[in-house]
């Protein structure tokens, strides 16, 4: 069994008004990641992480999540050259969620169909509409 890289919140109080990380991981091992612009206040993008995505953005500074989909470690932007620079990391009242406010290198982006902000639709009469201009094409 290998060693928890965060501690575990001994009492609600300590979870909820203590100064340790001490994240909720699910069953799954994941904690819901949110990126927000920390100039605009966009929200860019929402993703997971698992104890090592959270630790290694903890120690660089830089985001790393989990992609559930290919079941891997995922440096934000390793390839796309859209590194988030995370200015602060805040977690949720019972630590189940983190809050990433970041600012994006390379071209801003953050959605990997070329969107700045993964949220570049909007519900209108029961429609999706593209609100936002790509920031590049996605083939």
């Amino acid at each position: 069994m290998s060693t928890p890289l965060f501690p575990h919140a001994p009492d609600k109080h300590a979870l909820e008004r203590g100064a340790d990380l001490a994240p909720r991981f699910n069953a799954d091992g994941l904690v819901v990641a949110v990126a927000q612009h920390a100039d605009t206040g966009e929200i860019l993008m929402l993703a997971w992480m698992n104890d090592e995505a959270l630790k290694l953005t903890v120690e660089t500074s830089i985001a790393h999540y989990f992609s559930r989909s290919r079941n891997e470690l995922w440096k934000k932007g390793e390839t796309s050259g859209q590194l988030q620079d995370v200015v602060e990391l805040r977690v949720d009242c019972d630590q189940d969620a983190v809050l990433l406010k970041v600012r994006p290198r390379g071209d801003g982006g953050a959605c990997h169909v070329g969107f700045r902000s993964c949220f570049y639709r909007v519900l209108e009469d029961g429609k999706l509409v593209e609100r936002d201009v790509p920031l590049h094409d996605h083939d």
